[in-house]
């Protein structure tokens, strides 16, 4: 059966321990997948944000626990991650974090209507061979795919720690209309996550992006 989107992740199980295992039998209980799931989880927040690839949760839980009005839906598709930040929730008894796993894509694709106050992307996948360039998440098809579910004066916040990832986001928003690019953004301070942490090891610079929807 062929796939709607170009995967821009590999779907793998990886290392996962015992723990995250056991938390992963509650993922249905924290899971949206539809809006109709997102509109109910909603009611109770003034603000709603979007996070997709989440990593290991550090920076999710991080907004969730300084930010209690706002409803943030952490996507990713990695089942150790989704398994680490399940169990953060448990433990934390956080409220305003819901999980979305699968392509999130396919999820907006269903919306088409303004919900999200912010939509974050931090240091996605960077695909960094040339050949699978075409792999990678943000890029113009994207940018107008995702338009349509942020507010007017949402924001959209992307960053990478690959230059030439850096180069391509860049002439991605220079071809797309109803955003403004704007100098800066709470976001950029936000809690590293481990691919950022490991960029800053490796001696990588992180790029950042913030855009405004206008229209």
């Amino acid at each position: 059966m062929r796939q709607k989107y170009l995967p821009s992740f590999v779907k793998r199980r990886g290392r996962i321990t015992k723990s995250q295992e056991n938390n992963l039998n509650h993922l249905e209980k924290f899971e949206v997948s539809n809006i109709d799931d997102i509109s109910k989880a909603k009611i109770s927040f003034s603000k709603l944000t979007l996070e997709i690839g989440f990593g290991n949760g550090d920076n999710t839980l991080a907004l969730a626990k300084a930010n209690p009005g706002t409803l943030y839906l952490a996507s990713e598709v990695y089942i150790a991650g989704i398994g680490y930040l399940l169990g953060e929730i448990i433990k934390n008894d956080i409220q305003n974090i819901k999980l979305i796993s699968g392509d999130i894509r396919l999820l907006i694709e269903q919306i088409k209507k303004p919900i999200f106050d912010d939509v974050l992307i931090i240091c996605p996948d960077p695909w960094p061979k040339l050949k699978h360039h075409k792999r990678r998440m943000i890029n113009s098809e994207f940018l107008k795919l995702v338009h349509p579910v942020i507010k007017n004066n949402g924001n959209l916040f992307m960053s990478t720690d690959w230059k030439n990832y850096a180069e391509s986001i860049e002439e991605t928003i220079l071809e797309s209309n109803g955003y403004k690019r704007l100098k800066s953004s709470i976001y950029e301070k936000s809690e590293l996550t481990k691919f950022q942490k490991r960029a800053m090891e490796e001696g990588r610079k992180i790029y950042t992006f913030t855009l405004k929807k206008v229209s």
